[in-house]
């Protein structure tokens, strides 16, 4: 039977050790809460009074709780006052010497039997255990920011931590209204061991000029439904905090350069721009500790629809394919008061996708979507042909045809001979380098890829691919076309997986990579990336969505190109792909979805 804790003591009042408190002593814990200094203890004491009184305003805490919530909280200076607790938790910054003399001081200090805990989010639990003569009662409790708000808890074992002390904390958690996750202890544990290769990745990405900051928060917040951007994550977690996680996740984790500082990252922390702390890092602040972004001078211009930067003016547009996308791009245009001429193989595929463009259509009047006489006006704007000869006078060209290069290629050189001058000439492919494509006409300045996601009339983000030869009026018009039809745009280079793809699927693989080590289970991993980091699905859930055959040909294409050795499909995958396991769609993935 687990052991009942009375009362705990946290050591540190920061942000995160005040939030560790207030989840004690709101579950009927008494707390010691303990800090180097009296201004320290103030600080801790108003950031604790601010969070409560901020839940009470809310509605979420009432008066009497709150009260009798600060009753249950003793502060003191000095670790002394810890002698008779139950559990320790730590939470002061992230530096292992540090800790280690705290552990040192808490191993004399506290009762015999009492459970010693940290709250690092990198650091080697093990490493700080051998600075006591109990490693055995040494554990990792990793709280997520804010600590009363966020549901996972991390807990970390060592090699010799005792079962029974691993039993009595996921025990505390339960009780504290949390998940937990029980890992051995590796460098940045689940959560931050998957987000921050992802994050670095985003800086690298900034670095190199290949997407504005904006249009990289934007991509992963619209494309993928994150709470956040990564830069803008990054400025939340404070630039500093991120190196050093990144710069110990590589020492420790066998030196990935998945986790090794973007050389930016480490820059901007000696310029002292660590984000909305200091009030900059990859925004500017109203000030330091502000959520508030003010305009800087790296702050592009905004493209509203209007014929900005050079952009053409676009009344006809044509669109080629006759498949789900192309279905769906020809509705999103409609809709937005385009003239459109939809392009495919035949009579019977036309009357196949004018039949699908009418139900999407009926739908939206059926839901209140769209009215009656929106839905007829959109029809009225679309005529069918079977023939690329109808394209002679059009203003835009979306081909949403197949993956193939080289259907690509021929289709691209026709419609350069049919075309006119000036028509901007669009791909949506979401794999193939746009140059390859662009190239087989003689006007390659005139090429832009437009990838949408599917479905195009629900999904808001469009990326639209530069080339080395687009030229920067095909790029505006592409952008403000985007912003005609509703959609964000967000411009990038032409580089395998683009934005999102590219940010995404690495992170995929760096979850199969934790699988197949063994260090976790898929429940878990997807609980933590859930309830630690707020996102949608976990990636092992993602991943039988979008179906692992897709995931491993789009990650052998990033491997190919950058040639990262990071970026490796992970074995598993591809022997999962090999057996058949594809997903969702063959009812076996990572899991078994055969009942459903």
């Amino acid at each position: 039977m687990a052991r009942e804790f009375s009362t705990v003591g946290v050591v540190g009042l920061g942000t995160m050790g005040a939030g560790i408190v207030e989840v004690f002593a709101r579950n009927g814990i008494d707390v010691v809460a303990v800090e180097i200094s009296e201004p320290a203890l103030e600080r801790g004491r108003a950031t604790l009074t601010g969070s409560t009184d901020r839940a009470v305003a809310k509605g979420k805490l009432a008066a009497a709780e709150r009260d009798a919530l600060h009753e249950r909280v003793h502060f003191a200076v000095g670790l002394d006052a810890l002698h008779s607790v139950d559990l320790v938790i730590e939470a002061v910054p992230e530096h292992l010497d540090l800790k280690q003399r705290i552990f040192a001081e808490l191993d004399r200090v506290c009762r015999p039997e009492a459970i010693l805990a940290t709250n690092t989010s990198s650091l080697s639990v093990t490493e700080i255990s051998v600075a006591t003569t109990r490693p055995n009662q040494v554990i990792g409790i990793h709280f997520f920011n804010p600590a009363p708000v966020m549901k996972l808890v991390e807990v970390v074992r060592t090699v010799v931590t005792s079962p029974e002390v691993v039993a009595d904390v996921e025990a505390l958690c339960a009780r504290l209204g949390k998940v937990d996750v029980t890992i051995n202890d590796r460098a940045g544990f689940i959560a931050n061991a998957l987000l921050f290769g992802y994050l670095n990745h985003a800086v690298g990405m900034f670095e190199s000029h290949y997407a504005t900051r904006e249009d990289i928060d934007a991509a992963m917040k619209l494309g993928c439904g994150l709470p956040m951007g990564p830069l803008a994550l990054m400025d939340l977690i404070g630039l500093d905090t991120a190196y050093e996680i990144l710069d110990t996740m590589y020492r420790r984790g066998g030196r990935d350069r998945r986790h090794a500082p973007v050389p930016l990252l480490k820059q901007m922390v000696t310029a002292g721009l660590l984000g909305r702390k200091s009030g900059r890092g990859f925004y500017t602040y109203e000030r330091p500790g502000s959520p508030v972004v003010v305009p800087d001078e790296a702050t592009p211009p905004t493209t509203d629809g209007a014929l900005a930067d050079g952009a053409r003016a676009i009344a006809k547009v044509g669109v080629v394919g006759s498949g789900t996308m192309a279905t769906g791009i020809i509705e999103v245009f409609a809709k937005a008061g385009y003239e459109v001429v939809s392009v495919t193989r035949g009579a019977e595929k036309s009357a196949k996708v004018c039949e699908a463009v009418k139900t999407s259509l009926n739908k939206g009047v059926v839901r209140g979507k769209l009215s009656e006489a929106d839905r007829d006006a959109a029809l009225g704007r679309i005529s069918w042909s079977a023939t690329l000869d109808h394209l002679a006078d059009v203003d835009l060209v979306v081909e949403a045809v197949v993956e193939e290069l080289s259907v690509k290629k021929a289709l691209f050189a026709s419609l350069d001979e049919i075309c006119k001058p000036g028509v901007v000439l669009a791909t949506t492919t979401s794999s193939l380098p746009v140059i390859d494509v662009a190239m087989a006409t003689q006007r390659p300045a005139d090429v832009v890829g437009l990838h949408f996601f599917n479905p195009a009339p629900v999904m808001p983000l469009v990326e639209v691919v530069r080339t080395i030869r687009t030229s920067p009026e095909a790029t505006a018009t592409a952008r403000a076309v985007c912003a005609a039809l509703g959609k964000t745009g967000v411009v990038c280079g032409d580089r395998s997986g683009f934005i999102v793809n590219a940010l995404l699927f690495p992170y995929l693989n760096d979850a199969v990579k934790m699988l197949e080590a063994s260090y976790s289970t898929a429940d878990d991993i997807d609980h933590a990336m859930k309830l630690g980091c707020g996102y949608p699905m976990g990636p092992f859930e993602l991943l039988d969505v979008v179906g692992l055959d897709v995931s491993l040909a789009i990650q052998r294409e990033l491997y190919l190109e950058l040639r990262e050795p990071g970026f490796a499909p992970a074995p598993l995958l591809e022997h999962l792909v090999t057996a058949g396991y594809l997903g969702r769609k063959t009812r076996r993935g990572f899991r078994d979805h055969s009942h459903r």
